[in-house]
Order: structure tokens, then sequence, then C-alpha cells
């Protein structure tokens, strides 16, 4: 494992030339994996560790999810079974569920962790509430987690292209003295980047915040705010729709993705640079309090409640849609929809 420096402070880091794909294999040659949920992430890290020789297996609930794992290879009674069958089979439990069907689920799971066994996450959320989740950990077994920094849609297509998704690693309880080495055996296997150190507490808390915030609830907002203020001064919705998203996704994140905030500023025009610097610290000033919010309230375990709360409901999915309709038609999506079919590429 190899330091390395972020902005002035020392981090631990693992890459596939320290851990390569030969030694994570040897770590887990005598391992059963079971993936336990065929959702986001059951997908993307099963094919991986697959594709990459490792010995896997499924467990899913019967449905269209089940039917999914059929359509990618898994056959049932040999490599797909039932949650609890597949968790009785398996020496590693890599328990993919949603955070709400971990909850549903934990009691089949738990009887199912004898000594010696690995108990392996994606997120924090379980495992850093437990007085909210009721997940206990049982002695005698590790618990680890690998947790990828995108969808596990995103966690095979890079795979597919030879690329790797970085992830962050954590090892909650060390039960057999091989729990360091399964989790970066299996975070190799699942095709990561490399991998860096956190805690389940650390992960669950930045993940959440990040969810809300500028990964998806406050950019949402921000798109909104801007769109609106255009529209109602006048411009039209192709215009407003542009300036706001269009020229962002397209053109400007490439930039700074590649090589920062700094590089894509110095090649932007000289007014839009101008406008930049003096207008980012007003928006930073006013974010920061709603951030500081946002953070009290999941670390304190409010946005878990919540979100146990709302997802444990029968009707869930249903709300779910209806609220994601609005999102859909509203009039800024509905002229992203059309602004996307006139991209050159056609997608």
């Amino acid at each position: 494992m190899a330091k390395m420096n972020f902005g002035g402070v020392e981090e631990t880091v693992v890459t596939r030339e320290e851990f390569p794909i030969e030694k994570a294999r040897e770590v887990l040659k005598n391992e059963t994996i079971a993936i336990i949920g065929y959702g986001v992430q059951g997908p993307g890290q099963s094919l991986n560790l697959r594709d990459n020789g490792f010995n896997v297996i499924i467990g899913q609930r019967p449905g269209k999810t089940f039917d999914k794992a059929i359509n990618d290879g898994w056959i049932p009674g040999e490599t797909l079974f039932s949650i609890e069958e597949a968790c009785a089979r398996a020496s590693i439990i890599m328990c993919l569920l949603s955070d709400a069907a971990v909850l549903q689920q934990w009691p089949v799971i738990k009887q199912n962790l004898n000594p010696g066994k690995a108990l392996y996450f994606s997120h924090g959320f379980a495992i850093a509430w437990p007085e909210r989740t009721g997940v206990t950990l049982p002695e005698g077994v590790d618990v680890i987690m690998v947790a990828p920094k995108g969808s596990g849609a995103s966690v095979r297509s890079m795979f597919l292209e030879g690329r790797g998704i970085n992830s962050s690693y954590a090892v909650e309880q060390d039960a057999t003295g091989r729990a360091l080495d399964r989790t970066l055996a299996l975070g190799i296997g699942i095709g990561s980047g490399y991998l860096f150190e956190t805690t389940f507490r650390r992960e669950a808390v930045s993940d959440l915040t990040g969810e809300r915030g500028s990964l998806m609830g406050a950019i949402q907002g921000l798109f909104l705010a801007q769109y609106e203020v255009l529209r109602e001064h006048g411009h039209t919705p192709s215009e407003a729709f542009n300036e706001t998203i269009e020229e962002l996704t397209q053109s400007l994140m490439p930039l700074f993705a590649a090589k920062g905030m700094d590089w894509m500023y110095a090649n932007c025009s000289t007014t839009a640079q101008r406008g930049a610097l003096d207008w980012m610290t007003p928006f930073h000033d006013a974010i920061k309090p709603v951030m500081e919010k946002l953070y009290a309230s999941v670390e304190c375990g409010e946005e878990a409640q919540r979100s146990i709360d709302s997802n444990s409901t029968p009707d869930y999915r249903i709300k779910l849609e209806k609220e994601l309709e609005l999102l859909r038609n509203s009039e800024m999506w509905q002229a992203g929809a059309t602004v996307r079919k006139l991209r050159p590429e056609g997608c």
C-alpha cells in the first residue's frame, strides 16, 4: 500500500500494480462468493468477478431481477439461488441489496454468518447506524466494505473498456486475520482502478451527503433555479437549457474532470473567467450553511431514518415513480430530451 499526497494530506492508496489480479485470485481461490441482490451494484460486481475468474453465485428473490440474472448467464440451481441458499453456500456474503432490503433480509443473512465467513457491503449505511437499522455484527465474522464511487452500470462499463472505477475500502471487523486481504482482493476483482481507505461510518456519511448535495440533490436545485430565472426573464427553453445544463455537461465538465477547475477556467473566455472568479464566493457563502445543515442531518442519523421509513413502505415504488414523473415531465427536462436528440452523435 502506498502513501499519496491529496492536497497536502497523506492517504493510503492501493493500486492494481501493488495488488494485481493474480494475487487477488490467490487470496480468494478457495472462497465461494455470493452476491446477494441483483439490482444496482449486483450485476456489475458479479459479472466483473466472474469474468476475472472467481467462484461467484447469486442470491436473489423471484421476480424481474431474478429473470435479469438468468439473462446475464446465471443458472438456477447452479449459480443462481434463493437468498437463503446462496448465503448458506458462501464463504463470502456480498450484501448488495438496497438499504431497505438489507433490513428486511438481515435475519436470513445473519443466521448464515458462521465463524470464518466474511460479510461484505458496498455502502456503510447498515453498519453506521445500527440503532436505527438493527444490524448488529456477530462475532467470528470478517465485516468488510468496497464502495465503488459510481453506479453499478459504470462499474461494468468501465471494466469492459479496460478501465477501472475508483473505490473506497474499509475493515470494520477482522475476525480471521485475513479481512484486509479479502477486502483488497474483492476490490481488485470487481474492477477497481484504485482503492482508498475509509471507515463504514465515514463512507456512509459522505455518501449520503454527496447524494443529497453536489451529486444529485443540489445540482438539480441549482439547475432549476437558473433555468427558471432565465425563462422568467424571456429566454426560450432551448436557450435556457443550453446555457444551464448542456454546455456544462457536454463542454465544461470534461475539461475540469480531465485537468481541474483552474485549467478549465484558463481555457474559457476572459469574460467567463472574470465572472466565474467574481461569483464563486457569493455562491459558496450562500450554499455553505445549507451544506452544514445537510451534513448535520446525515451525521445524526435523521437522513438514514427518513430513508428507512420511506423506502420500507409497500407503496414506495408507486410514490417514487410519481415524483420522478414530475421531474421527467418538467419543461426543463422535456427541453433536455429535445436538445439531446439534436446532438451530432444522436445520443
